[in-house]
């Protein structure tokens, strides 16, 4: 067998990167490349895992046809700083101070215990963004956050149509069921084990993640939370969005305020 049909081969039955398939045939990563460019290969974040089947892009028509829902669990900041502003040496020391009392004594500062629940509603055509941190992920809370999600699209012009989820508890929920119906919305599911289909708003959450969570050193949980609103008005007027050639969510929804703000 040739080394490209080696290099195919093991990208289509192992779904293996340029990097590794180097690594296993003792070439060059950037030869590998050239190789699956050759071929036609589609990159990996565009195939499902579990079948190597290229993943169908779709974008709706209009603004509201479809909302995307997920929730996104984000471990509180301790005050005066985790291991991102401390160094890692001295987190594993405020960590450990959770169960050694005479570990408080030599830990910078005791940690803020608990999670804070990052609701999100991302809109599929304009990718308009809406979150919300709250306490947890239970069904009342939820549901009472699409209720809040859906005013807000409104003052924008937008009306929810539809909305998609995973299949968490709180979406199967009768609560949640009960809300969607007293919006006139049709709440829709994910298909088990495609988390994909609903990959739009999980792609959010990573941006989210790598330029607001984790953006900077922040001292404490306050302080990142107050920086949530104006990083969000950054990605829905300012931020230039891949999908939309360059252009922010707000170019695609007419009667959105603020926009040049």
């Amino acid at each position: 067998m040739s080394r490209e049909h080696r290099i195919v081969g093991l990208r289509v039955s192992r779904r293996l990167g340029p990097a590794r398939i180097a690594f296993r045939l003792g070439m060059a990563p950037s030869t590998v490349h050239a190789v699956l460019r050759r071929y036609g290969c589609p990159r990996l974040a565009h195939l499902d895992r579990a079948t190597g089947v290229p993943v169908r892009r779709y974008e709706r028509d209009r603004p509201g046809e479809l909302v995307h829902v997920d929730v996104k669990k984000l471990g509180n900041i301790p005050d005066g700083g985790g291991w991102r502003f401390h160094g890692r040496q001295a987190g594993k020391r405020n960590h450990q101070s959770h169960r050694d009392p005479a570990a408080r004594r030599t830990s910078y500062r005791s940690p803020v215990l608990g999670y804070g629940y990052l609701h999100t509603a991302l809109d599929d055509h304009s990718r308009l963004a809406y979150t919300e941190i709250l306490p947890d992920e239970a069904r009342e809370t939820a549901a009472a956050f699409l209720a809040r999600a859906t005013a807000w699209y409104a003052a924008a012009g937008i009306t929810i149509e539809r909305v998609l989820s995973d299949n968490g508890s709180c979406y199967r929920s009768r609560t949640w069921a009960a809300t969607c119906s007293d919006l006139g919305i049709i709440p829709k599911r994910t298909r088990p084990c495609r988390p994909q289909t609903n990959g739009k708003v999980e792609r959010f959450h990573r941006t989210l993640a790598g330029e607001w969570a984790y953006a900077r050193a922040y001292t404490t949980e306050t302080e990142r939370r107050a920086a949530l609103d104006p990083w969000l008005h950054t990605y829905n007027h300012h931020r230039g969005h891949t999908a939309l050639k360059g252009q922010p969510p707000a170019s695609r929804v007419t009667n959105l305020s603020g926009q040049n703000n």
